[in-house]
């Protein structure tokens, strides 16, 4: 249960909190006015990282070198800190993780809150890059599997020392077999760990009732081990990447009634949107059955881009837990959900 949420230098938020219902809280304002920047600052609390960014300083108030995100979560107090300054003249950027005030790895610090967000950018889980879907694995994932998080931690620094010898082997036209040996079995084990839970997740949906949309997930995985790595040796000496593994995995959703169709490409507007709509209360499904408990439901602006009947449906998935709702209107909500929500106006940036 997220009690509060402190924001310092934060996006647009110079120094502001905010108390949230235990039930539902709906968050009004215009557009830029800093909705998003909250749900952001809670997806942090949440993963240790933003939905938006791959740039932490970019989450920071213009001008500022340093923020804060702090929340009550439960009895726990977990603190995020921004840094983008300079130490000894050199440049320094770094998050740093606070339990209760002591320093945490991300990999202990994720999942001490969990929460799922929707938003109208979702869409592009569908529609856009495999890096999209990667992600959105990731984001599933992570919260609630440690060995999942250690795994990922593990599998990016060995993906990264390889790749460099390889580049190395590429200018040269000399592999240092014995250097390679040693990434190539952490890029092993820690893939196939991914591998396998990525595949867990997948089937926990394709076996799941879906009373929205119906879809099937083709997952297109990329397999990595010895084998794989001896037989696509020739082609990394000469790009000087690492050419299989999870970090090249992709999904699609295919039409449940025509397997062959690929809701990218055959589906509408409108079934995308209920495909993501299915999709999300999926992943709430899994997180309750991987934890015992349902996440925190962040819906951030999306009834500006559903039809009446598509706001029903999301909504009536609110009050099923803890939820923090934006929308430029309260109207689009309806009163009789509205008389339940704690409303918090936000005017030029500020609580009302």
């Amino acid at each position: 249960m997220l009690k509060s949420i402190h924001l310092q230098n934060f996006r647009s938020y110079k120094k502001t909190d905010f108390i949230f219902s235990n039930t539902s809280t709906l968050i009004v304002g215009p557009n830029t006015i800093g909705k998003s920047n909250l749900l952001e600052a809670i997806f942090l609390i949440a993963t240790g990282k933003s939905f938006r960014t791959d740039k932490d300083s970019q989450m920071l108030l213009l001008g500022k070198e340093v923020g804060r995100v702090k929340a009550k979560v439960d009895d726990l107090e977990l603190e995020v800190v921004v840094t983008n300054g300079n130490v000894g003249g050199v440049k320094s950027q770094y998050k740093k993780f606070l339990i209760n005030g002591v320093a945490k790895r991300r990999v202990d610090f994720s999942g001490n809150l969990l929460a799922v967000l929707f938003s109208p950018a979702d869409l592009e889980i569908i529609v856009d890059s495999p890096s999209l879907r990667r992600s959105f694995l990731d984001n599933v994932l992570e919260q609630v599997d440690r060995e999942y998080r250690l795994a990922s931690i593990s599998y990016i620094k060995a993906i990264r020392q390889r790749n460099a010898l390889l580049e190395i082997a590429k200018d040269t036209g000399v592999r240092n077999e014995k250097q390679l040996e040693y990434w190539d079995n952490l890029v092993i084990q820690n893939g196939q760990i991914i591998t396998q839970k990525r595949e867990d997740f997948i089937d926990f949906v394709n076996t799941s009732k879906k009373d929205i949309f119906s879809f099937f997930i083709n997952y297109d995985k990329s397999i990595i081990s010895r084998q794989r790595l001896d037989q696509y040796k020739l082609e990394e000496k000469l790009a000087g990447v690492t050419l299989v593994g999870p970090h090249r995995d992709d999904f699609s959703l295919l039409m449940k009634e025509k397997s062959d169709q690929d809701i990218k490409y055959f589906g509408s507007r409108g079934q995308q949107r209920l495909s993501i709509l299915q999709l999300k209360t999926l992943e709430i499904n899994f997180i309750e059955k991987s934890v015992g408990k349902r996440p925190l439901l962040l819906l951030d602006d999306i009834f500006s881009e559903l039809d009446s009947g598509h706001i029903d449906l999301v909504i009536s998935q609110i009050g099923k837990q803890q939820a923090i709702v934006t929308t430029t209107h309260k109207e689009f909500v309806g009163k009789k959900f509205l008389k339940e929500m704690e409303v918090i106006e936000l005017v030029n940036g500020k609580k009302d």
